[in-house]
């Protein structure tokens, strides 16, 4: 196979400090520590043998993987979740990679749950590299039988979620550990609790025209693991600055404790780094945040429902017919496709229900009345799950 590469300065990039919301107003005074050169040999390593999605995914690759060696002083564990939509995507070589370079890697292909929060331990725990995962989660019928696992990945993301277990002769009752980060590789996406704790890299199948080096083991294995001990002595060095440090976040909520790890790890080695982490972690969740508005249909129709009213002059008030018209009249919108005859009363009432929101009789300009809705009914669900409408832009995708 033909070799490629890298086409990567011989310089750090000096990237503006301003670039991206949350970046520290001035960079570290050693722009060329050890933690820049190890990074970025790092990335380099990445790239030569996967053909990644993007540079963002690339760097959140790459910060993931030193994170792991300072997992005693994160909150959170973040999950890097390598998914594909079919085989052949990279997604096993990834992981033959970062199993060389993560902290204690803990490899499994099917193990139970019971077996995995026995390994993880006390103190500094493991780095879980499970591959497969498809086979765990690949369906609603297998998903459903492997619950326990997931309840495992989900309350492994944060510290002092401890899985209790009745054991021994004297059937006493024991806590299992379940803090540790975790590299997921499977083809399909994870279940949503998942997915919404993970970093998420979206693999995509080689083109003819990119070209990566072969990986062997014996010589490449050797010389990543040797970056892994780099790394571990560079963190090292640094813990204590680690444990006092608070990053500033570009976003919030989970979103923020899963990157947090990440973004400090890149203040941590600074000069171009801190700008790369921020950069990815705002195009990467942005972009996450779109295919959740495109996939998952309670929040689709509330966007849609707004463009609706848009269309109407912002109305105070539209009848259900009339919203159900101009819904069902979308080509590129999935509700004509609800059921045989589009989406329904009863369809736009289940579609709404989670959110308070249903139908009443109103009295509309001409005296006439009619079932419908009032804008004002939407007013909060828009502010909480929809992005402002002036900033609705199509989201950034780190695989163009």
């Amino acid at each position: 196979m033909d070799e490629a590469t890298p086409n990567t300065p011989s310089l750090p990039v000096e990237w503006p400090p301003t670039a991206v919301p949350g970046q520290p107003t001035a960079p570290p005074p050693d722009a060329h520590s050890e933690g820049i050169e190890v990074l970025d040999l790092l990335r380099d390593a990445i790239r030569r043998y996967v053909v990644m999605p993007s540079d963002e995914a690339l760097t959140a690759t790459t910060l993931w993987a030193a994170a792991t060696h300072l997992q005693t002083v994160w909150q959170h564990a973040p999950r890097l979740a390598v998914v594909g939509p079919a085989k052949r995507c990279g997604k096993s070589r990834l992981l033959e990679v970062l199993i060389e370079a993560v902290h204690e890697p803990l490899i499994t292909v099917n193990a139970s749950a019971a077996a995995i929060f026995r390994s993880i331990g006390e103190g500094d725990p493991p780095t879980l590299l499970v591959d497969e995962v498809d086979t765990i989660f690949g369906s609603a019928k297998v998903a459903e039988k492997n619950e326990e696992m997931r309840g495992l990945l989900n309350a492994g993301h944060q510290r002092n979620r401890p899985t209790l277990r009745v054991t021994g002769p004297n059937h006493e009752v024991v806590k299992f550990d379940t803090f540790a980060m975790a590299a997921l590789a499977g083809i399909g996406d994870l279940p949503d609790t998942i997915m919404d704790r993970s970093v998420v890299i979206r693999m995509r199948r080689r083109a003819e025209t990119e070209k990566v080096s072969f990986w062997r083991y014996g010589r490449d294995d050797l010389a990543v693991r040797e970056l892994r001990t780099r790394l571990a002595a560079w963190l090292a060095s640094v813990r204590e600055q680690a444990l006092a440090l608070e990053p500033k976040m570009p976003v919030e909520d989970r979103a923020a404790d899963t990157w947090a790890p990440l973004v400090s790890v890149a203040d941590l080695a600074g000069g171009h780094w801190p700008v790369l982490a921020r950069t990815a972690c705002t195009a990467m969740t942005d972009y996450e945040a779109g295919r959740d508005e495109d996939g998952g249909l309670k929040i689709r129709i509330l966007a849609d429902i707004r463009r609706a009213f848009a269309s109407e002059g912002d109305q105070p008030a539209i009848r259900t017919g009339r919203l159900l018209e101009i819904l069902n009249a979308d080509p590129e919108a999935p509700w004509a496709e609800h059921s045989s005859n589009g989406l329904t009363p009863r369809g736009l009432q289940i579609l709404l229900q989670d959110y308070g929101i249903k139908s009443a009789n109103r009295r509309f300009p001409g005296g006439t009345q009619a079932k419908g809705f009032t804008r004002a009914q939407f007013t909060d669900a828009w502010t909480r799950y929809c992005p402002p409408e002036a900033a609705a832009t199509l989201p950034v995708d780190p695989g163009a």
